[in-house]
């Protein structure tokens, strides 16, 4: 259940990833430089979180073999 949960909150977060660079490249559309640079940097952020919960979420969700 635990592995459930920690790859569930992975995909979510790489959701709203997606999101934040869907709302980046609509504000660069628009002409408004600030607005994409900002969402790209949360964008990168909630990327790097995502990778981490699923990376992490493998890892230690192994069972060890004796």
């Amino acid at each position: 259940m635990n592995r459930i949960f920690g790859y569930l909150v992975g995909i979510v977060w790489l959701g709203l990833a997606y999101g934040a660079f869907q709302t980046s490249s609509a504000g660069r559309a628009a002409g408004q430089s600030d607005v994409a640079f900002w969402w790209t940097v949360i964008a990168g952020l909630l990327t790097i979180a995502a990778l981490g919960a699923l990376v992490g979420t493998t890892l230690h969700g192994r069972t060890s073999r004796s």
